[in-house]
């Protein structure tokens, strides 16, 4: 969940009673309150409350918990005529329990805004709504009411952009003989995609409503899953159209010609070639002047460009959006490790047939225990029944792997190893807390996720890995790893040995370790000029809270995870490349990684493309260009065996024999395309 669409102030006017951490804080009650519940994956997570004096002002409380992180804000919002915001105020803590103190005001036509991330100030003319960094769900309900008091329900924006809303959907509800009406409104000039919420007919926020995170009035949490459904039907309603508009089939072969074919069998590159396609099948590759081209086939000139096998982000949590944010980035195929497994089904459903945009996906069963530190999965196990009966459900089901995450029990992994295996599938995941990773090694695992779980086995198995103390811990001590000591070696040795693969996911770290308030990573700033103004924003957030003594440990602790990833690499380990961020561009800067640690870039390439396709058992069809094999490529403009940084410049994509402009898919998201701006990545 992203912490970005919320925000806060102080409250000081009523009995606060957080649910999610039994604290109280007492104030004078107000009157008119109304409560929401906050859900993760269909559990209860925390809290929203909103105390309201008229139409002027709005004082919110808002808190979840996930798995150890998540923010505790209160806001004050005092209102205009227009009903615009002349004054936000917002303290508390965010999501990664850093300090929140924003600040807004607009008197007399000049506006002004400080946070930990920003300041500024600008004229004002026209009515326009601040949005703030760490707003709360209130926030986003109280831009709605501002852009339907507008006579053009348009507004502008602050510090930039524009928002438009308009009404969708009208609904009535009874949930235990109490009725209600609502009506479903989407804004955009937020993200990449229109923003919905529920409001009701007096403009009070009914809900926001997701498969995965959900604010709905508290006494309708019933609710949420037929809100989702509809919305859903609306999204993809709206990723159809754009299917029809962006998906070229092609009515006979494709023949690309001139290309530098990257022979991921052999990591080379191979000038001057042509690839024949026949619907979804490559059925030549060959030398310029040595493939017959049949009549009628369309040529695509790839002189001074390379030709890759589709790519392959092995660390993914699907959403709809992910779909044409892969494809735009040349990723035809993705491994999700984690979801709600009835949208996960439709999602592949439609992306398999081409309904929507999207890559293939393998899917991964999701196994927690349960606790207050659980993952958002309904499989919370504390059994070996309990684990072989989810095991047995996943396996059922299509899917290919297992995940196991922190707060499972040592003892069940190896009950999960057994019959995970027993059925076909590969296990893999967090190291459950307590437990170092050589253990799960030892009990059946055959992959680890993340690079700080590899840490973690150098480090006390006493410490708390349920909480972010698994972030915290690795980031202040891997800078003492010794790569060339015996106990390092004989792990990254032992790791070999037993063929076990590891998800290190450095683009996530990157961020956490090196984002600092008001600062981009090198990673998010490549990437930050074509994102929308408000997603750009998000990124000047930070990472963990740290001291400056304490952000220089974490960036050399970064850094030293760089390093371990190569050490892997060189000894044998095999790695894949996943994300566990934004999709897409978090793929590409993962590369950038792997190549900028010292892994050759040609092994950087082959890690994405044939690696990927062998470790998930598809090196049959996918993973190279070759005839016979599945018709997903990328065609690069430039050179990423020179430069990596050339991953992003992605000139045409292929999956599945079918055709997309990435320039085109990423113009539906309010992407600006990298041939757009200058100077190139």
């Amino acid at each position: 969940m992203s912490p970005s669409l919320f925000v806060a102030a102080p409250i000081g006017l009523f009995l606060v009673a957080s649910l999610t951490t039994g604290t109280q804080e007492m104030y004078p009650v107000v009157a008119d309150t109304v409560r929401y519940t906050v859900t993760l994956s269909g559990n209860h997570a925390g809290e929203q409350i909103v105390l309201r004096e008229g139409d002027s002002s709005r004082h919110v409380f808002f808190e979840f918990n996930d798995r150890g992180r998540g923010p505790r804000v209160e806001a004050q919002y005092v209102i205009g005529e227009a009903g615009v915001p002349n004054r936000i105020a917002i303290t508390g803590i965010d999501y990664f329990k850093a300090k929140v103190d924003e600040r807004f005001t607009l008197t007399g036509g000049q506006a002004s805004w400080t946070s930990t991330a920003e300041e500024g100030n600008a004229v004002v003319s026209t009515p326009a709504v601040y949005l703030a960094l760490q707003s709360p769900p209130e926030g986003t309900a109280v831009l709605a009411r501002a852009l339907l008091k507008s006579p053009t329900h348009t507004l502008q924006l602050l510090p930039a952009g524009t928002a438009t809303i308009e009404s969708s959907v009208e609904r009535s509800l009874t949930v235990g003989g109490r009725a209600r009406s609502i009506r479903y409104y989407l804004i955009t000039g937020l993200g990449m995609t229109p923003t919905g919420l529920w409001l009701e007919p007096d403009g009070t926020l009914f809900a926001l409503a997701s498969g995965w995170t959900s604010v709905v009035r508290e006494g309708w949490e019933e609710t949420i899953p037929a809100l989702v459904a509809l919305q859903d039907s609306i999204d993809v309603a709206r990723d159809r159209d754009a299917a029809v508009q962006l998906a070229d089939h092609p009515e006979g072969p494709v023949a690309f010609t001139g290309v530098a074919l990257f022979d991921s069998d052999r990591g080379e590159l191979v000038e001057n070639t042509t690839v024949l396609i026949d619907g979804n099948r490559i059925v030549g590759v060959g030398p310029d002047n040595h493939v017959v081209i049949p009549p009628g086939t369309r040529r695509i000139d790839g002189r001074g460009k390379t030709l890759l096998p589709g790519l392959w982000d092995m660390h993914a949590h699907t959403s709809d959006v992910d779909g044409p944010l892969n494809i735009g980035a040349g990723i035809t195929s993705v491994r999700d490790l984690a979801n709600t497994p009835d949208d996960l089904a439709e999602r592949q459903k439609r992306w398999d047939s081409g309904e929507t945009i999207g890559p293939r996906i393998v899917k991964a069963g999701f196994i927690d225990g349960p606790g207050p530190f659980a993952g958002p999965t309904q499989a919370l196990v504390t059994t070996p029944d309990e684990m072989r009966q989810w095991v047995d459900w996943y396996a059922d089901h299509g899917y290919e792997q297992i995940k196991l995450y922190s707060s499972l029990k040592p003892e069940l992994v190896s009950v999960a190893a057994q019959r995970a295996h027993a059925r076909g599938l590969r296990l893999s995941g967090h190291i459950p807390a307590h437990m170092r990773a050589r253990e799960a090694i030892l009990q059946g695992y055959d992959e680890i996720q993340h690079i700080n779980m590899v840490v973690l086995n150098f480090l006390s198995d006493t410490l708390d890995t349920r909480t972010p103390v698994r972030f915290a811990e690795p980031g202040k001590h891997a800078v003492d790893l010794d790569l060339t000591s015996d106990s390092v070696r004989s792990f990254i040795q032992f790791l070999a040995e037993r063929n076990i693969v590891v998800d290190p996911t450095l683009a996530t770290f990157e961020g956490l370790f090196t984002a600092r308030p008001g600062k981009m990573t090198e990673g998010d700033a490549r990437m930050a000029s074509q994102l929308p103004s408000q997603l750009r924003r998000g990124l000047l957030g930070g990472g963990l809270p740290a001291d400056e003594e304490l952000s220089v440990q974490y960036r050399a602790s970064y850094l030293q995870m760089l390093a371990l990833v190569k050490a892997m690499h060189d000894a044998g380990v095999q790695l894949v490349a996943g994300t566990d961020c934004m999709a897409g561009f978090c793929l590409q800067r993962e590369l950038e990684l792997y190549s900028e640690a010292g892994i050759p870039n040609a092994d950087v390439l082959r890690i994405a493309t044939i690696g990927a396709a062998t470790v998930t058992g598809r090196a049959d069809q996918l993973g190279s260009v070759r005839p016979g094999k599945l018709a997903d490529l990328v065609l690069i403009d430039g050179d990423p065996l020179v430069d990596m940084r050339q991953i992003r410049r992605v000139s045409l994509v292929m999956k599945d024999g079918v055709l997309y402009d990435p320039s085109e898919v990423q113009r539906t998201l309010s992407i600006t395309p990298w041939q757009t701006l200058r100077p190139t990545p």
